[in-house]
C-alpha cells in the first residue's frame, strides 16, 4: 500500500498539471480554429467560384449571359442555372447582405447599405443597380450586372462570370468577421466605395440625407430672436430673417450645420414623398390625395416626429417665405401636403417639424 501510495499524485500535483494543460490549450486552440476557419473559407470560396463559373459558362452556351439593362433581369435568369433562394433589391440589400463589412483593416467598416449601384463596386461605366442575393449554399452577395457584356457560344474558355458581372460575396452568411480576405471575397470589383453616411441610398434619392433630428428629445431646440440675430450677425447660420420668438426653423438650420442649403429643397421633398408613398406622381405644390404611406420606408421619420404615434410627420425645407413662415412638406397616412401654414402658428414657431440634414 506504501509503494502505491508512493507512485501516486498528489491534489496539488495534479492541479498543476491541469492549469499547465489550460495555458497550453488557451495559447494554442485559437490559432488552430482561425486555421480551421481560414481553410473552411478558402475551401467556400473555391467551390462557390467553380460553380458561379459553370452557371455562367452554361448561360453563355445558351446565349442567356448578355443583353440585359439591369441587374435584376441578369439575376433572375441566372436562378435558373444556380440555385438562389432570396433576391434583394438596392433599396433593401441588407435584407440578403451584412451591414457592414471591412474592407480594410485600417478604415471604419462599410455601410452595405450605401453599395447601391455599380460604381459602389467600381464599375463606374455600368450604371446599373447591384442587386442582393443569397446562394442556397449559404454564400449571400451583392452582384451588379455589365450591360456591356457580351457572349461567346462557340467558345469554351470564355470567362464569362468576369465578363458579366461585379460580385462581392460572402461565404459565412451573416457571420462575422465579414472581413475582406477572410470571409468576404469578391470578382471584378475594382474598390468598394459606400458610405457610413446615407440614412436612404443616395440612388434612390438623388441626395444623401445624413442625420434626422425631431424637435424634442435630444433632437434639436429653437433659437430665441436674440440669439439668432447674434448668430446671423457672426456668419453662424445663414437665415435671412429671424422670428420674434422661438424660432424652430432658426434652429433647425442652425443644427445641421448652420446652412439652409443643408435642409432639402422643394424638389428634394418631392423625392422623398414619391420613396415614402411608392408613388411617382406626387404635386410639388398643394395636396396629393389617394395615398398610402410605407411605414416601413417612413419608420425613421415617424420615430422623431412628435405625430409619429398617429403616422404623420413634417419635414422642413430650405425655402424661407419671411421672418415667420418658412416652407415644409407634410407627410401623412394617406395624402402629402406642401405648404407654408403652420397650423394656427407662425410655421416657424411651429415645434412639429424635422430637420432632414443633408451631407455637407
Amino acid at each position: 500500500m506504501n509503494k502505491y501510495r508512493q507512485n501516486g499524485f498528489t491534489l496539488a500535483e495534479v492541479l498543476i498539471t491541469l492549469t499547465i494543460i489550460g495555458i497550453v490549450a488557451a495559447l494554442t486552440i485559437p490559432n488552430l480554429v482561425e486555421n480551421h476557419n481560414k481553410k473552411a473559407w478558402e475551401t467556400a470560396k473555391s467551390v462557390f467560384e467553380k460553380r458561379l463559373e459553370v452557371a455562367t459558362k452554361q448561360m453563355n452556351t445558351e446565349e442567356k449571359l448578355a443583353g440585359y439593362s439591369n441587374t435584376l433581369d441578369f439575376v433572375n435568369e441566372l436562378k435558373n442555372y444556380i440555385k438562389i433562394t432570396r433576391v434583394c433589391d438596392n433599396s433593401n440589400i441588407t435584407k440578403c447582405f451584412e451591414k457592414e463589412v471591412i474592407w480594410n483593416k485600417d478604415s471604419e467598416p462599410i455601410d452595405m447599405s450605401t453599395i447601391t449601384d455599380a460604381s459602389a463596386l467600381g464599375q463606374d461605366d455600368w450604371n446599373t443597380d447591384t442587386v442582393g442575393v443569397q446562394f442556397a449554399n449559404g454564400v449571400n452577395a451583392i452582384i451588379a450586372y455589365n450591360p456591356n457584356a457580351s457572349q461567346d457560344p462557340f467558345n469554351n474558355q470564355f470567362a464569362a462570370t468576369s465578363e458579366s458581372m461585379a460580385i462581392i460575396y460572402d461565404v459565412s452568411g451573416n457571420r462575422n468577421p465579414n472581413t475582406n480576405g477572410s470571409d468576404i471575397n469578391h470578382i471584378n470589383v475594382q474598390e468598394l466605395s459606400g458610405t457610413a453616411g446615407c440614412l436612404i441610398p443616395e440612388s434612390v434619392l438623388g441626395f444623401c440625407i445624413v442625420e434626422i433630428l425631431g424637435p424634442q428629445n435630444g433632437g434639436y431646440g429653437p433659437m430665441s430672436y436674440g440669439d439668432c440675430n447674434d448668430a446671423v450677425a457672426n456668419g453662424e447660420i445663414d437665415v435671412d430673417a429671424c422670428y420674434e420668438g422661438d424660432d424652430y426653423y432658426a434652429g433647425a438650420v442652425n443644427a445641421c450645420g448652420g446652412k439652409k442649403e443643408y435642409l432639402p429643397t422643394q424638389e428634394q421633398l418631392v423625392k422623398l414623398a414619391e420613396y415614402i408613398y411608392d408613388n411617382d406622381e406626387i404635386l410639388a405644390d398643394g395636396r396629393t390625395e389617394g395615398l398610402k404611406m410605407d411605414n416601413e420606408r417612413a419608420s425613421v421619420f415617424l420615430s422623431s416626429s412628435p405625430g409619429g404615434a398617429d403616422g404623420w410627420f413634417y419635414v422642413w425645407s430650405d425655402d424661407e417665405y419671411d421672418s415667420t413662415k418658412s416652407y415644409s412638406r407634410r407627410f401623412y397616412p394617406k395624402y402629402t401636403h406642401w405648404g407654408n401654414s403652420g397650423g394656427g402658428l407662425s410655421a416657424r414657431q411651429n415645434n412639429a417639424r424635422i430637420a432632414a440634414c443633408l451631407a455637407k
